[in-house]
């Protein structure tokens, strides 16, 4: 009788060890997938649906800027709310990290409320970062909206599996009464109609062409949360896909600049890459002996054998800042006379 005990037991456990590997490959499988897919597009918007404004970074210093982008949102054909502490002033932040927080979890789980539309940049997305789960994100995908220090949370977005919307927010829609160009692009991707753009060239562009998924931003705030887990140049994310970035600046001096591309470098990014796009780098002084920051930064991609266009219309000029989806596969091609970026929506 001990015997069979013996044997029963020694049965049973083999039984769990075989289930428990069985589930560990399972998830290992499934990680796998995950890491490798291409991030997929937040229900798209149509007239009726509901947007909400946040401020989840600075507190906009002219708070009638809600009330106008709301107005110009309103416009479009679509309902606006506004987050609790949208107007909400913490030593220059606009609420506590919690207060913030809360405003965006709240966006995040009424199934009524289809994007965000931040209302500034500024600072504090890290702060709130540091709270906010991916599994959250990926629980509740909501186009996001928003550029500068909005940044940190699109690069969450696109590692939670969920594309974003680098673009023009309250601010800019306060201005123009969201009628002009760059906002029609705007009102036209949160609808699911797709943009082609074609720009002037460059002297300093590197003619060809490639294709990836499009990331990137603001680079002091992409780097400030380098190695976590919202990082979209992360290796473990980067290694299995193919990866056009683009970057932008505002008055940073070229010894910072010099920083930041020495760590993309040191990273590995550059070495991953397969186009690098140069949006505007607003403010950032010429210095060193150099003619402008453009032919800075072509000393570093000289080495890569990589298309490169710069003077792309991304960055804080906002009367030059096209909307570009972070996330989605696009299509570059640069030439010296002309470029062209071709958004191509996974069907």
């Amino acid at each position: 009788m001990k015997k069979i005990l013996l044997l029963l037991v020694i049965l049973s456990v083999a039984t769990a060890g075989m289930a428990q590997r069985r589930h560990h490959f399972r998830g290992h499988n499934r990680h796998r997938m995950e890491m490798r897919a291409t991030p997929k597009a937040p229900e798209f918007l149509k007239k009726g649906d509901k947007v909400a404004i946040l401020s989840p970074s600075s507190v906009p210093t002219d708070l009638s800027i809600i009330d106008k982008g709301a107005a110009a949102l309103k416009k479009w054909g679509f309902q606006v709310v506004e987050g609790p502490h949208a107007r909400s002033n913490y030593h220059t932040y606009a609420g506590t990290t919690e207060e913030r927080l809360s405003d965006i979890m709240w966006a995040l789980r009424d199934p009524s409320i289809k994007a965000i539309v931040c209302s500034r940049g500024g600072y504090g997305s890290a702060n709130v970062l540091t709270k906010l789960s991916l599994d959250s994100l990926r629980k509740y995908p909501k186009w996001i909206v928003g550029y500068s220090d909005i940044t940190g949370f699109l690069s969450a977005e696109v590692r939670a599996g969920n594309m974003g919307i680098h673009g023009n927010m309250c601010g800019y829609l306060a201005n123009t009464g969201g009628t002009d160009q760059l906002s029609i692009y705007l009102r036209d991707i949160l609808m699911g109609k797709m943009p082609r753009y074609e720009i002037p060239g460059n002297q300093y562009n590197k003619p060809g062409k490639a294709s990836g998924i499009l990331i990137g931003g603001n680079m002091c705030v992409y780097g400030d949360i380098a190695d976590t887990q919202f990082d979209f140049l992360d290796r473990a994310f980067i290694d299995h896909r193919d990866i056009i970035l683009f970057i932008e600046e505002v008055e940073e001096p070229y010894s910072r600049i010099d920083r930041m591309f020495q760590h993309l470098i040191l990273r590995g990014a550059m070495d991953k890459i397969k186009a690098l796009v140069v949006g505007r780098f607003d403010g950032c002084p010429t210095s060193r002996g150099y003619n402008s920051v453009f032919e800075f930064i072509d000393e570093y991609v000289k080495p890569y054998n990589i298309p490169v266009c710069y003077d792309f219309p991304a960055g804080h000029d906002e009367s030059w800042n096209y909307p570009l989806i972070e996330g989605c596969p696009v299509t570059l091609d640069v030439a010296k006379d002309k470029v062209t970026m071709e958004f191509n929506l996974p069907k």
